[in-house]
């Protein structure tokens, strides 16, 4: 993990459970449209006062890790992925 940003702890499910950053050229392609696309439909998620489509919200994800303003993270001990929003350390 970058040691100048680290993902929110409010976006994490349970603090001080091992997370595991992973790197967007670690996935390929489907893999990573497969984790930002389950990331996107799950239910819960709000958008605002406009819906957009899944296709949108894929790419404003997608735009978001490429720019490092998220990150996709590995729960080893759920065996999950989540995608969490960067902080920076010195904000």
């Amino acid at each position: 993990m970058n040691p100048s940003r680290s993902p929110s702890p409010t976006s994490c499910a349970d603090e001080g459970a091992p997370t595991i950053e992973v790197p967007l050229h670690a996935l390929s392609p489907e893999a990573l449209r497969g984790v930002i696309e389950e990331y996107v439909t799950r239910a819960g998620t709000d958008y605002g006062m406009r819906e957009k489509a899944i296709e949108e919200k894929i790419a404003d994800v997608q735009r978001q890790l490429e720019c490092g303003e998220a990150v996709i993270v590995f729960d080893a001990e759920a065996q999950t992925t989540n995608i969490v929003r960067v902080v920076e350390a010195n904000t």
